[in-house]
């Protein structure tokens, strides 16, 4: 049986080890929290290295991807600096094959490809492909990055301005301590901000765990285009009255893995034992049938 284990920094709470089956081959799935303890994480990604198929990265990219570069993060790195024999990834190449495909795969159960006014998309530096598909289905959309990541009280409209920051703001990304690049899923308590964008959107994506924290109360009618939900995650949504939710991954005995551990699992599943291309990654998703999760309220 093939292995794929993912190590996150985030909650144990949110573990899970389920065993699914692409094409009559067997893969153990298994997500570990470490509740932000980077030694911790660390030491488990030296114990595991040579002993599963493949590892991924919770809570934390190793690097970020846009327009043919890579611009690695060092602080994240150093979690994987004793690993040398297992393929590791961070879910960048899902972010940009999968979700970059999202509203195509997620069609059929949406009654085609839909079409929507206004996306606010709070924070998508790690997430391009999804923030690309957003675009080509909105008529307008706006970037929060700088304001709700960095304090600064700037909104980015459309594709083609957002591009142009990310060129400058990538580099320096790159550089952030850990303490920057990983948000703490343990105490996730919600504190409504931002509402006025929140409001004015009938379409949000971005990571749910993020956008989680600062949600407000009333979102009746939108649809959210999101990542890892579980049964409390998406009650958490219907509460507030969030319409559609479209989770990129698919749903295995309950809940969502991220698309680090899903990144994880197509490597296992390949058996090449290295990091797998986009066009690799994109026959992959279509020859396992590899679908996003659509819940409707």
């Amino acid at each position: 049986m093939k292995r794929a284990v993912s190590v996150s920094l985030g909650s144990s709470t949110r573990d899970k080890r389920v065993e699914i089956e692409f094409k009559g081959q067997a893969i153990l799935v298994e997500r570990i929290g470490t509740n932000g303890d980077v030694a911790r994480a660390q030491q488990l990604f030296a114990e595991l290295d040579g002993q599963v198929d493949c590892l991924s990265v919770g809570g934390v990219d190793l690097e970020l991807r846009f327009d043919g570069r890579a611009y690695p993060l060092y602080a994240a790195r150093k979690l994987v600096k004793h690993v040398h024999h297992t393929p590791v990834v961070d879910g960048q190449g899902l972010k940009n094959t999968l979700e970059r495909r999202v509203f195509e795969l997620a069609a059929p159960f949406l009654d085609g490809q839909p079409h929507y006014q206004h996306a606010f998309l709070p924070m998508v530096a790690d997430r391009i492909g999804m923030a690309e598909a957003v675009c080509e289905v909105t008529d307008k959309a706006v970037f929060g990055d700088l304001m709700v990541g960095l304090g600064l009280p700037l909104l980015v409209h459309g594709m083609r301005n957002y591009r142009r920051v990310l060129k400058v703001m990538l580099p320096l990304v790159s550089r952030f301590p850990m303490s920057m690049l990983y948000y703490d899923s343990i105490d996730n308590k919600n504190e409504p901000k931002y509402e006025r964008y929140w409001k004015e959107a009938d379409l949000l994506a971005g990571d749910f765990l993020f956008m989680s924290k600062v949600l407000p109360e009333d979102l009746g009618g939108k649809t959210i285009v999101t990542n890892t939900t579980t049964t409390e995650n998406l009650d958490f949504l219907q509460a507030r009255g969030i319409s559609t939710v479209i989770t990129t991954t698919p749903r295995y005995d309950g809940r969502s893995f991220g698309t680090n551990m899903m990144e994880a699992v197509l490597t296992a599943y390949s058996g090449k034992g290295r990091l797998l291309t986009n066009a690799e990654l994109n026959n992959l998703i279509d020859e396992v049938g590899l679908r996003p999760t659509v819940s409707h309220f």
